[in-house]
């Protein structure tokens, strides 16, 4: 039997956080040529296939952003030139300069208005407004601020933060205040003071986070469960 000191358990534990988050977060679009006309049918599909076909995934076909279903057939083709993976029925993508939000019919139901727009979580969805410099890789978006909109297009917490918040998970969402990290709940309050050098999102009631170069676990009520270590 393998026995495992405290140092290397909080190790692994951190590197299977960082791997999940890495997994959920990649949002690699599919590039195709021409599909097969195979792969652009379905046929005598079942309810279990019909179901899973609901589910969108991006490609770039000819220079050009679509959507393909687990089939492999073209659902959605978008003249926009960025597009993101669906979350909760809605994807954000970009018209110009703006991003708005389509559904999985393609049909924009949250107008292009944010300079910058990512999936939605727990029914809400982190915008940015502001300047955001594409000279870069990755582009300069120092100048914008980061807030929350819901699934209508509504913003529930306006653009106020400089650093880019975390998704909401379990009610709660990672955001930097003067330069320490906390947490708010859906409202915008917070809930966990700013006090972290780091902090990462909520898997099953536990968020990693860093104070100086130590690092621990807290619960949803700010407590710590593994008190910082190296």
């Amino acid at each position: 039997m393998m026995f495992y000191t405290k140092k290397i358990m909080i190790s692994r534990i951190f590197f299977m956080i960082i791997l999940n988050s890495l997994s959920c977060s990649i949002k690699k679009p599919i590039i195709i040529s021409n599909p097969s006309p195979k792969s652009t049918q379905i046929s005598n599909a079942s309810p279990l296939q019909k179901q899973e076909s609901r589910s969108l995934f991006p490609i770039i076909q000819n220079s050009k952003w679509g959507y393909i279903d687990t089939t492999g057939k073209i659902v959605i083709q978008s003249p926009s030139n960025l597009v993101r993976e669906f979350s909760e029925g809605l994807a954000a993508v970009r018209r110009g300069t703006k991003v708005g939000y389509i559904d999985t019919t393609g049909q924009m139901v949250i107008e292009p208005q944010f300079d910058e727009g990512y999936d939605f979580s727990e029914g809400l969805a982190i915008v940015g407004t502001g300047t955001i410099s594409v000279d870069s890789q990755p582009p300069n978006m120092t100048n914008v601020k980061w807030g929350y909109i819901d699934i209508t297009g509504k913003i529930v917490i306006k653009p106020q933060f400089k650093d880019k918040p975390g998704n909401f998970s379990e009610g709660l969402a990672a955001v930097n205040i003067g330069d320490k990290w906390g947490y708010i709940d859906t409202t915008g309050k917070i809930v966990i003071k700013p006090q972290f050098n780091w902090a990462s999102t909520f898997i099953q009631r536990l968020a990693l986070v860093k104070i100086g170069e130590k690092q621990g676990y807290i619960d949803t009520t700010g407590k710590f469960v593994w008190n910082p270590t190296n």
